[in-house]
């Protein structure tokens, strides 16, 4: 336990943000796999509504400073390179 009011505040906050990583970290990585889902099962128009999703999702996680832009640009730029393989 802490012994000091900002080792306190630190534990607290600590946990706060864990919980909020723990969120978006679930949430890109089943966006992601919702794309790859859709690919496998050769599903063409499912996998054109879940790539948009993830590019609205991920742009606005950038925004937010969750995911850094280049990281979201690779990785929808991955995604969108498996859905156009399905496509043709």
């Amino acid at each position: 336990m802490a012994n000091h009011k900002s080792a306190a505040k630190r534990a607290r906050q600590t946990i706060v943000r864990t919980q909020r990583n723990r969120f978006y970290k679930t949430r890109i990585k089943n966006l992601t796999k919702a794309v790859r889902v859709a690919v496998e099962t050769g599903n063409k128009e499912l996998a054109l509504v879940a790539l948009k999703d993830v590019n609205k999702s991920f742009h606005s996680y950038v925004s937010k400073g969750i995911l850094k832009k280049n990281t979201a640009s690779r990785r929808i730029s991955r995604l969108a390179k498996l859905v156009n393989a399905v496509a043709a």
